[in-house]
């Protein structure tokens, strides 16, 4: 059973790769819950509870945002600006060796907004009308000072690459909402350059179905989408029917190969995607208010709102599981300017969120979508390059939105100028627990069977726990 098991992952990612891309690829990367449920051998049957929440927004903050000049407010880091870190802190690992540097004020005033006085920055004053919907986790910390291997962590749960992604697990686990569609997509930064590349969205050991399907930005998200200049669809649908028949006989000869159903399978996706997918990508039949919602109408924000936008319409269909990425090789790395670079990534991706906010709630979607906002660490609080800061995965700031958790609140904290996670911290292994657990999947009982092993998203440990204190 495994060695068919093997030798079906193995041609799923050979039809992949000759896909080439655009809608072939997207159609080999979903196929149908049914044609991928016999390579989940030892799966128990999902969802295992009640879910809180049906499809995940996530949105990634490539580079490591700093939470002490965004969400976590430290009046010690104010008062001892210009001074080293105390030697009651301890010794510090850092990347750069920047831990006898002085320290660094936040770059923009935090301020307490709404009924709950949560902070957030003046660069963020868009969101700042929304942050009784916030749900911030200020404790989160990680394993790792360097990129890749944190990018790996977020979204893989460990810090080498090879392991299925949170999507990847989330599709494996639930499927898709729409047959037509993929369960899990991801938007890149059109600016390319993530630190750990696609294996980010990678389907690891799982099946090639269960891995995220990228869409670009721009005016064709969606590579060869429309069939050859003058094939018609019912040119295209009995060239399909030709070939469904051939292979058919070939299988029969075969015991029923279902290698090769997986590939009949995905063919008739990609011809079914053909009718579904222009009209998920058409921007144009949004209202001129919505598109004004998300920043469309203004340079600086039209590429981040659109990719929102876009992730809307995409959960609004039944997509499953969306991953938007902002910050292309740098991104949010602040090491030479916080303010130059925050200010200017702010000033993008601020009224795009916060209209994805408001359009979740006035279309009825906010109960039962979560929306993840961080990036894969902190930064120190020591300054670097004098306006800069390094990477911090001690401790540092995500929220979360929507379906499942209290809004207006803040958990755990870090340390008075922000360096470690100090009360109620947050391992991401208990991050993603959490995360499963309102998808309505039990994180011990989520499990593939791999190398003799049962592998799972948050790892071996036996010290993994939900953070039940955020739940609604």
């Amino acid at each position: 059973m495994f060695d068919s098991a093997i030798r079906r992952r193995a041609f799923l990612r050979r039809s992949l790769l000759q896909a080439g891309g655009g809608c072939a690829a997207l159609a080999m990367a979903s196929l149908d819950r049914a044609a991928a449920m016999d390579s989940r051998p030892h799966a128990a049957p999902l969802p295992q509870h009640a879910p809180r929440v049906k499809r995940v927004i996530w949105l990634f903050m490539h580079g490591g945002p700093s939470h002490v000049d965004l969400f976590d407010p430290k009046p010690d880091l104010i008062r001892l600006a210009g001074e080293p870190l105390p030697d009651s802190f301890g010794e510090v690992l850092t990347r750069r060796k920047v831990a006898e540097n002085p320290l660094l004020p936040p770059v923009r005033p935090l301020r307490q907004h709404g009924v709950s006085g949560l902070h957030i920055s003046d660069m963020l004053p868009a969101l700042s009308q929304h942050i009784d919907d916030l749900c911030v986790i200020r404790s989160l910390h990680g394993d790792s000072v360097n990129h890749p291997q944190s990018v790996y962590q977020m979204n893989t749960g460990h810090i080498l690459m090879g392991r299925p992604s949170v999507g990847s697990w989330v599709a494996y686990g639930l499927g898709t909402e729409n047959r037509d569609l993929p369960a899990f997509v991801v938007l890149p930064d059109p600016g390319g350059g993530l630190k750990g590349g696609p294996p980010a969205w990678g389907n690891g050991y799982l099946s090639a179905s269960f891995q995220g399907v990228p869409m670009r930005g721009g005016s064709k998200p969606i590579l060869h989408l429309a069939p050859p200049e003058g094939i018609s669809a019912a040119q295209q649908r009995g060239t399909l029917d030709f070939l469904r028949e051939l292979n058919r006989q070939h299988r029969d000869q075969r015991d029923g190969d279902d290698e090769l159903a997986a590939r009949m399978q995905s063919y008739e996706l990609a011809f079914r995607m053909q009718a579904a997918a222009p009209e998920l990508v058409d921007l144009q039949e949004e209202t001129s208010d919505t598109q004004r919602l998300y920043g469309l109408d203004r340079k600086e924000t039209a590429e981040f709102g659109q990719r929102c936008l876009l992730a809307r319409r995409m959960v609004e269909r039944g997509v499953r599981f969306v991953q938007l990425y902002s910050g292309d090789t740098n991104g949010w790395d602040a090491h030479s300017n916080v303010l130059e670079n925050h200010e200017r990534l702010c000033t993008a991706t601020d009224q795009p969120i916060a209209g994805l906010l408001a359009d979740l709630k006035q279309r009825g979607l906010w109960d039962d979508t979560l929306v993840i906002w961080g990036g894969e660490f902190g930064r120190m609080p020591m300054s670097e390059q004098g306006q800069g800061r390094d990477h911090n995965p001690w401790g540092y700031t995500i929220w979360l939105a929507g379906g499942g958790v209290k809004p207006g609140m803040a958990y755990g904290a870090t340390d008075a100028v922000g360096l470690r996670a100090a009360e109620n911290p947050v391992h991401i292994r208990n991050f993603h627990a959490t995360l499963l657990h309102l998808l309505g999947l039990d994180h011990e009982a989520l499990s593939y069977f791999h190398n003799g092993l049962n592998e799972r998203l948050i790892g071996p440990t036996d010290d993994v726990e939900i953070v039940r204190a955020i739940l609604a």
